[in-house]
């Protein structure tokens, strides 16, 4: 329903009412009542992000539209900048009766997208020659998660473009590709298809007869088996394999060591290739993405020697299981031969610190801000804007 339209105005001001703060409400009514002002509100954050207010700004748009009021939006950060600790990252100005009710959903759909941006940014740079592959959605509490983490690393992703990374090609869902510039997710293979195939091959076999046009990232960890059934793969498919249309994809739980390694055999591996990167300090979670359990960097060069020395050298290797910031820059430091990341991971791990705020700073444009919070205060009455966009109903 268009946002003119009057039941679209009930639906949207019911939805608000329900979801927003109840003194917000309050205050909403007070303030009809005495006497409306315009206001204006600074919104940050307390870490540094990367700008992504897109959804925000389009919410206020349709509120806008369907109150037939005026609301300005000033930002000082363009979508996809990146902003300092506390820093203001717009004003938004209009009637204090028409926006007091807003606060509480507007900043839900800010914070947490920046803080996901920034986290998606330095993933990225982190591994600049590695492509990444958005997971998100099975880590999301329902669709509207879902899209603003998509949304925000594909603004991550572009920022980190922008300095030279490969950055995320797609996600792995169709609903939110258009965040990514794709028409449609990107996959193959889940567990479950291994398990109903009966074997590693099979499933490639049946995926292969299924989609014969499509290229193959087959999982290699269902049987514990990494590298025999990853060379088992690529004999059974060598046209793909020499063609380069054939990946593996490691996911090796956190419970025990890809095939053939243990500690001892983990440090051996990097000794062969990277020595530099287990002979500094180490943190105790650093030495675990190294030489550890699961995915690490260990285990992803022992993956690349026994494909080359089988001869495939154009086949390519994608790892998932949380791969963050963290893990990101200890695999660069180890140098691992990384052709893909899959992750949800740059879904914030502390959620408190997606928590953006408000607070007026004007009235009647008359600066006045409570004590403590004079930094967001316009500077002589105008802070440094980088660009501005205005979400309005004339």
């Amino acid at each position: 329903m268009p946002p003119d339209q009057p039941g679209h105005r009930l639906d949207l001001a019911a939805e608000i009412a329900a979801r927003v703060d109840t003194y917000f409400n309050r205050t909403k009514e007070i303030a009809a009542r005495f006497g409306d002002k315009r206001v204006t509100y600074a919104v940050f954050l307390r870490p540094p992000v990367i700008s992504a207010p897109r959804l925000m700004t389009e919410w206020l748009q349709t509120v806008a539209a369907a109150r037939r009021t005026r609301i300005d939006v000033d930002l000082m950060y363009p979508e996809g900048s990146w902003a300092g600790a506390g820093e203001p990252l717009c004003y938004i100005t209009g009637s204090f009766v028409q926006l007091s009710d807003l606060e509480t959903i507007l900043l839900q759909k800010i914070g947490p997208c920046c803080v996901a941006a920034h986290n998606a940014y330095q993933m990225c740079l982190a591994l600049p020659d590695a492509a990444f592959l958005a997971m998100e959605a099975r880590h999301c509490a329902g669709a509207e998660m879902q899209d603003m983490m998509a949304y925000a690393a594909g603004v991550g992703s572009s920022a980190a473009r922008r300095e030279g990374a490969r950055g995320f090609i797609g996600n792995a869902n169709d609903g939110t590709a258009h965040w990514f510039g794709a028409p449609h997710g990107f996959g193959t293979m889940p567990h479950s298809l291994i398990g109903y195939a009966g074997s590693t091959v099979r499933a490639a076999e049946m995926f292969r007869e299924t989609f014969p046009d499509e290229p193959i990232t087959v999982l290699v960890d269902y049987f514990g088996r990494e590298i025999t059934d990853a060379l088992a793969v690529c004999e059974r498919f060598p046209d793909l394999a020499a063609a380069g249309r054939l990946s593996f994809r490691l996911d090796t739980h956190g419970g025990r060591f890809l095939e053939g390694l243990d500690p001892a055999e983990s440090y051996a591996v990097l000794e062969r290739h990277t020595p530099g990167a287990i002979r500094r300090y180490r943190s105790e979670t650093e030495m675990r993405f190294l030489v550890g359990t699961g995915v690490s960097a260990a285990a992803i060069w022992r993956t690349r020697e026994a494909l080359d020395a089988a001869g495939y050298p154009k086949v390519r290797i994608v790892v998932s299981s949380g791969f963050g910031v963290e893990k990101c820059r200890v695999m660069a430091d180890a140098k691992a031969p990384i052709d893909v990341v899959g992750t949800g991971s740059f879904i914030p791990d502390s959620w408190h610190e997606t928590y953006a705020t408000a607070d007026i700073v004007e009235y009647d444009g008359v600066p006045m801000v409570k004590v403590g919070r004079e930094f967001l205060l316009r500077r002589n009455g105008t802070r440094r804007r980088n660009t501005g966009s205005r979400a309005s109903q004339p």
